[in-house]
């Protein structure tokens, strides 16, 4: 089964609890009056992402999804042994590099194996990137790219007794 980060949306969907509500903040009588707030929980890891700031519900469980799928990716790890890198990985792959913004949808499952990877070498960058075919500095940088995946990083490499990276 895949790690629940590569699912595509119509599927994540399908395995998450939706909730709609009303929040406050920016927006005008619009936001008051409907309920455009989307709070996405996984129900079986039980990990959930939310998102409000839109005055579309639509654009709301967009966002609240890619947050989800982020959340996954930093916070469930794949069961059973790696077997080397997967299709994506080698799509994404030019030389000993790794190209993905941070903002596409590729971006959180490319994120969930390198953890996995990671997490078999004890938070080790060097050996993961060994593995991964790209250099340190290339998965370190893949972490690098949003707050939550650099913090994520750092504390699972503190728990290991590692050092952090500057």
């Amino acid at each position: 089964m895949p790690h629940p980060a590569r699912l595509p949306a119509a599927d994540l969907l399908r395995v998450c609890d939706e909730t709609r509500t009303r929040r406050s903040g920016p927006g005008g009588q619009h936001r008051n009056k409907v309920e455009t707030a989307v709070v996405l929980l996984h129900r079986s890891t039980g990990i959930s992402a939310q998102a409000s700031e839109r005055r579309s519900q639509q654009e709301n469980r967009r966002q609240a999804v890619w947050r989800l799928r982020l959340a996954l990716a930093l916070g469930q790890r794949s069961e059973g042994p790696l077997e080397g890198r997967s299709q994506l990985w080698e799509s994404r792959l030019r030389g000993r590099r790794i190209e993905v913004a941070a903002d596409h949808d590729d971006y959180p499952a490319l994120l969930a194996e390198a953890c996995d990877h990671l997490q078999a070498t004890g938070w080790d960058p060097g050996p993961a990137a060994a593995e991964l075919g790209v250099t340190q500095t290339q998965l370190v940088g893949l972490f690098r790219k949003t707050p939550q995946a650099w913090e994520a990083f750092t504390r699972r490499r503190a728990d290991h007794g590692l050092h952090r990276l500057a």
